[in-house]
């Protein structure tokens, strides 16, 4: 991470639906320093503002072994990669860290992050660091789009965080 510049949030600069869609992130939450985190890949969420405060709304399906590291801990971490570390990500996202340690066979390196416990990866080109301040389950009932529930054939919908962005890290792409 070392080679990651600090960017202030209301100075990042991202191609918000292509880092969630088309580049992907990983999500990790947990204790570096215990060596107790988990990760995940995630396509969908989104940054901006709310309550005033610059923020990461990332989605959780109950069945992800990552969603314990979020109910139990208050931080996390969202961390983009460059296009050469796709397979890594791709392994993250459909391998269960209940099975082994998926995060080893993806060859990526955890390391500390500044400001908050879970890790982030030296491998990473972005770092958004968060506190949980809001969480909420979704609820099929409120879907005005009658596609959306398509996406739910095991009515496993997602939990809902925000988290304030306490510190934003990113190669010069981010600045421009």
């Amino acid at each position: 991470m070392n080679r990651l510049n600090p960017i202030a949030a209301d100075h990042l600069l991202i191609r918000a639906h292509h880092l969630w869609s088309a580049q992907w992130l990983l999500l990790t939450a947990g204790d570096f320093a215990a060596g107790t985190f988990n990760t995940m890949t995630v396509g969908w969420g989104s940054l901006g503002t709310m309550w005033g405060k610059p923020f990461a709304q990332v989605v959780v399906r109950p069945g992800r072994h990552t969603r314990t590291f979020m109910d139990k801990y208050d931080t996390f971490t969202l961390c983009a990669f460059p296009e050469r570390y796709r397979p890594a990500v791709k392994l993250l996202g459909t391998k269960s860290g209940r099975d082994g340690d998926k995060i080893a066979e993806s060859g990526l390196t955890p390391v500390a992050a500044s400001r908050v416990a879970a890790p982030a990866f030296a491998e990473a080109e972005l770092v958004i660091e968060c506190r949980k301040i809001y969480w909420q389950d979704m609820l099929p009932a409120n879907f005005l789009d009658p596609v959306i529930a398509k996406n739910y054939p095991q009515r496993d919908y997602h939990r809902v965080y925000f988290g304030e962005m306490l510190a934003v890290a990113g190669t010069e792409d981010f600045l421009r």
